[in-house]
């Protein structure tokens, strides 16, 4: 049988870490989380969504959170390319949070650029050649979220942490922050 990147059960895909966008959602409201995690399948076009080792179907919401602790599930990445995410959501000092990760095990079944990234030779500037395609898409379905549910920033990249400095020059995570004109991207640069 031949390996997909879409195949839920198959623990290769979830292996090597994950690449995700986090939307910082803002003080805690069950009602809005609720909202945003189904505007968040919605706007990323994920398939399915299942819970818990038996990958036991549910409603994507706030409620399957404490069914299963990650919802599970497939989506089309802009390539064509079909592959496993998650979805998890997190309360931290009063705030909501809610991230979207693609496992790098399932990415790079779809793309050998990715390699053993973050750790290989190809990881530096080089690696924004799949990143940055990546992050904007990520960015498009947090701006599409963002029209439903008001999000107060996102930060996309590997494994990263919803309080980066999203100011400095050299950022390895693109971050979406509101602005006058909607939300204002600032790609990763490193």
């Amino acid at each position: 049988m031949v390996a997909t990147a879409d195949d839920l059960s198959d623990d290769e895909n979830w292996a090597g870490g994950f690449y995700e966008v986090i939307l910082v959602l803002g003080a805690t409201d069950d009602a809005r989380l609720d909202r945003a995690v189904r505007s968040l399948w919605r706007a990323a076009g994920v398939r399915e969504c299942r819970v818990g080792p038996e990958l036991v179907d549910v409603e994507p919401g706030a409620a399957a959170f404490q069914v299963g602790g990650h919802l599970r599930g497939t989506l089309t990445l802009p390539s064509g390319g079909r592959v496993v995410c998650g979805g998890f959501s997190s309360r931290y000092e009063g705030i909501d949070s809610l991230e979207l990760y693609l496992p790098l095990g399932a990415l790079a079944r779809l793309d050998e650029r990715i390699g053993g990234y973050p750790f290989d030779e190809r990881s530096g500037v080089e690696s924004l050649t799949w990143r940055a395609p990546l992050d904007r898409w990520l960015a498009d379905v947090a701006v599409a979220v963002h029209a439903d549910v008001p999000i107060q920033r996102a930060v996309i990249g590997f494994e990263v942490d919803e309080d980066a400095d999203i100011t400095a020059d050299e950022r390895y995570a693109a971050v979406l922050l509101p602005g006058l004109d909607g939300m204002d991207y600032r790609p990763a640069t490193a």
